[in-house]
């Protein structure tokens, strides 16, 4: 979509749509913009509808020919001082679909609605990222004349009040930070979305490759099998060894370009299709395997973003594309495999494959890269969605300055998360008689046992794990800027953290 911002007074250009905000129980619309006659009739009939102004409530009304505005709508922001940002972003979401429901090509948006968020350009850029969120389609395996019919029933541009010229510099700064985040987090669903036929190891390590030019601050560094079997990742490659896709190690790395001693580490799991490997998946579980490899899709949105950010701390992405596969060389239940630092693993269920490789991702991160922090995505457990549902995530760490950070950064994203602990004593359930440890300890803490697991290999550095089983894709639509398919869950949170640093 276009955006521009227009100084003219509204009702004196052409729009399709004009959406205005009103407060619950003060329903005043159409003020200096519609004759007073109309204007009376408007309030008239939202009386007669019943709205409210309720938050979230929506009435779209034809206007009369008189007017240069062709249809009015009045968006509920609920009770006076209550939006947030995060209900923002979802009313913004909630406009567009309407708009395009009435098959509008432009909407402009009314100053009522954007006063009610603390910042101009925070309220831009919610207002850009529910837009542009909720204008999300996936349609690489569609007809071109499929496409084509969306797109002639979705808005083109977007109309915003202009204001002075200190905030209306403020007003661009949120509209370029609202596209790039968008547009960052476009890219993890597009990934997520795209059948592992396509989207396999080698077409993963491709992707980062893409990210990685002159100018942008970031590199691609990418390993093989023979590179991955010298630096001791027999993890990973067990995992990968029954599959035609060799496994790939990718490192991603954005520099800023001032000097800082500082440095991240963020891990994402890259199981590009788990069919459960020998311990199989039942055929009504596999069918959407193809978003296991949500967290580094996530890496890759975040990297997408960061030239734009540009933030003021080192940044390193990793993750181990790998396909988790049956066959006559498939690792076995039963087997012991070893990590990156040398950690042992009984192997107990190839379904657990996940953790296996991320062990290798998470000790290469602690003993080569010595980051300040190393945050990990995955999507690692059916039982965080048991225990907290499809839309919330769920975070153990060893470190609470860095968890209470990610679960701001979270709630100034919209991406919702809860913490769980991470107990000690369970460890007992992952230990091995034969080996250092064993990838699964049984149904119970399940969320718990896994992440105890994943700690093994941190080496103590600050480290926390947010499981994104649940969000990372929707079944169905739940909130507006949120299609069915892939989210991109995660990438505005690590840019809202990564901001904050």
């Amino acid at each position: 979509m276009e955006y521009s911002f227009r100084s003219e007074p509204l009702g004196s250009f052409a729009c399709d749509v004009a959406a205005e905000g009103v407060c619950q129980g003060a329903i005043a619309v159409g003020k200096g913009y519609l004759p007073d006659t109309i204007s009376s009739a408007v309030e008239n009939e939202l009386k007669r509808r019943g709205f409210e102004g309720k938050e979230g409530d929506c009435c779209l009304l034809a206007l009369l020919e008189q007017t240069m505005i062709r249809q009015l709508l009045i968006v509920g922001m609920g009770e006076r001082g209550k939006m947030t940002g995060e209900k923002f972003r979802t009313l913004s979401a909630k406009i567009l679909k309407t708009a395009n429901g009435a098959r509008a090509k432009d909407i402009y948006v009314h100053s009522s609605l954007l006063k009610n968020v603390r910042d101009p350009a925070l309220s831009v850029q919610l207002l850009v990222e529910g837009m542009e969120l909720a204008s999300y389609h996936f349609n690489a395996y569609r007809k071109h004349t499929a496409a084509e019919e969306i797109k002639k029933r979705s808005v083109a541009r977007v109309m915003l009040p202009s204001a002075d010229f200190a905030t209306r510099k403020r007003m661009e700064r949120g509209l370029e930070r609202g596209k790039s985040f968008s547009a960052a987090t476009v890219l993890a669903r597009d990934l997520v979305n795209t059948p592992s036929m396509f989207m396999h190891p080698r077409e993963m390590a491709q992707q980062a490759l893409k990210l990685a030019s002159r100018g942008t601050g970031i590199t691609c560094k990418i390993m093989n099998r023979e590179q991955m079997e010298k630096m001791g990742m027999h993890a990973s490659l067990a995992v990968g060894a029954g599959s035609q896709h060799e496994p790939i190690f990718v490192q991603l790395v954005y520099r800023p370009k001032a000097k800082t001693s500082k440095k991240i580490a963020i891990v994402g799991k890259a199981i590009t299709f788990d069919s459960g490997g020998l311990s199989l998946k039942p055929a009504e579980h596999m069918s959407d395997m193809k978003i296991d490899m949500a967290g580094a899709a996530a890496v890759l949105g975040l990297f997408k973003a960061l030239p734009d950010l540009k933030p003021r701390v080192e940044v390193h992405g990793l993750f181990i594309a790998a396909e988790n596969m049956p066959s006559g060389s498939a690792y076995r239940p039963g087997d012991i495999v070893a990590a990156m630092d040398g950690t042992t693993i009984e192997i107990e269920n190839t379904d657990a494959e996940g953790r296996v490789t991320l062990a290798d991702a998470l000790a290469y991160a602690a003993l080569k890269i010595k980051p300040q922090a190393i945050i990990d995505l995955a999507t690692l457990t059916g039982a965080v969605i048991i225990a907290l549902g499809s839309d919330v995530a769920g975070i153990l760490s060893t470190n609470k300055d860095l968890k209470q950070a990610l679960m701001h950064a979270a709630q100034e994203a919209g991406e919702p998360i809860w913490e769980l602990p991470l107990f000690k004593p369970y460890a007992e359930l992952i230990k091995s008689k034969i080996a250092d440890v064993r990838n699964v300890g049984g149904r119970p803490g399940g969320v718990i046992t896994a992440a105890l697991f994943l700690e093994k290999f941190v080496h103590d550095v600050p480290w926390a794990h947010i499981d994104i089983a649940g969000p990372s894709y929707a079944e169905k639509e739940t909130r507006a800027e949120w299609p069915v398919g892939g989210t991109g869950w995660g990438v505005r949170l690590l840019l809202n953290y990564l901001a904050s640093l």
